[in-house]
């Protein structure tokens, strides 16, 4: 018998056959061949032995009792662990129907009794060629799928990321409302979009009455907090999408009104003056109430093209100055 020149190989093999003569000479010239080869001569022994070991393939004959190599084909194809191992049967049996039904229950190829040993390597060659391929496309694939889920965590960590950054950027952090830049590029970019549409602008520009008093009664600490408060009341105050609340500087806020009328803007501040009022956050150093107050100013302008949004602003900086000076605790209004 001339046996090929041996090729170490790492694969193992298990080799099933309930004829021992068989089982010995295929396990024999696996070895001679440099496969790491194992032998079981029944079905129910065969699946044992896989189920400890995985093996890169498997010869398998088909005459064997209780179970017959059809159906350890069809357990090993019907189980996720087991499905991809080839399978070659190896039996006496020649008829057309049963090599269609080997290849129907999953084999990969089919070598009729009594076999020539070149053949039966080289068959085993082939499918084990095969395996290394399919393996390595099965690596490749997961390092695809690891590097793609790798892409995609870091893709949304950088959304994420610029996202946080984006509202760093354009929320005051102390009050989580718009911050000053945020409010006067909204207001240029709304001015600019309603002078095209021609449709009204409303601004609102708030100051917490005496808060310098308060400060200095109660701390910078308790000063931080009624500033969240008042917040709070004035952007739960605002519920469409379009409305901007900000905070302007210090213990002034501002709220941008796109497509609101004079009359729409009253309403706005008068929920912001029950939401306050409702808080009752005490402020004993106040000239005008027992409790935390706010002078409003308002403004309505209908933008035109070429103009500048400055003009509303400095209207709506007059209406307040105008409600303080009338006695504070009170909205002016200009338009």
């Amino acid at each position: 018998m001339q046996v090929p020149k041996v090729v170490p190989q790492e694969e193992y093999i298990l080799v099933v056959d309930d004829t021992l003569p068989n089982l010995h000479l295929l396990i024999m010239m696996l070895k001679r061949r440099g496969y790491h080869a194992h032998g079981v001569n029944n079905g129910e022994e065969a699946l044992a032995d896989i189920q400890q070991k995985i093996p890169d393939l498997v010869l398998l004959d088909i005459n064997m009792p209780n179970m017959n190599g059809f159906q350890v084909c069809e357990q090993l194809k019907a189980r996720d662990r087991t499905c991809d191992i080839p399978v070659i049967f190896i039996s006496a049996r020649d008829e057309v129907l049963d090599k269609i039904q080997a290849f129907a229950v999953g084999g990969v190829d089919y070598i009729t009794k009594p076999f020539q040993v070149a053949e039966v390597l080289a068959r085993i060659d082939n499918q084990l060629a095969l395996r290394r391929l399919q393996k390595q496309l099965q690596s490749q694939n997961e390092r695809l799928k690891q590097e793609i889920n790798s892409r995609i965590i870091a893709e949304t960590s950088l959304q994420e990321a610029n996202e946080k950054l984006e509202r760093l950027v354009h929320l005051d952090g102390l009050t989580e409302l718009a911050n000053r830049r945020c409010f006067d590029k909204y207001l240029e970019q709304e001015w600019q979009r309603l002078a095209r549409e021609q449709l009204p602008l409303s601004l609102i520009m708030c100051d917490i009455d005496f808060f310098k008093n308060y400060n200095d009664t109660y701390g910078h600490v308790a000063g931080d907090d009624c500033l969240r408060k008042v917040s709070r009341v004035i952007k739960e105050s605002v519920h469409r999408p379009a409305d901007l609340a900000a905070r302007y500087g210090g213990e002034e806020f501002v709220l941008v009104l796109p497509n609101t009328n004079i009359e729409g803007a009253i309403q706005v501040t008068e929920s912001i003056r029950r939401g306050l009022l409702d808080l009752q956050i005490c402020h004993e150093c106040s000239a005008v109430s027992e409790f935390v107050t706010l002078s409003m100013g308002v403004t309505c302008l209908m933008p035109v093209v070429d103009s500048q949004p400055s003009v509303l602003l400095k209207a709506a900086d007059y209406a307040l100055y105008r409600a303080k000076e009338l006695g504070r605790n009170q909205t002016y209004q200009i338009g």
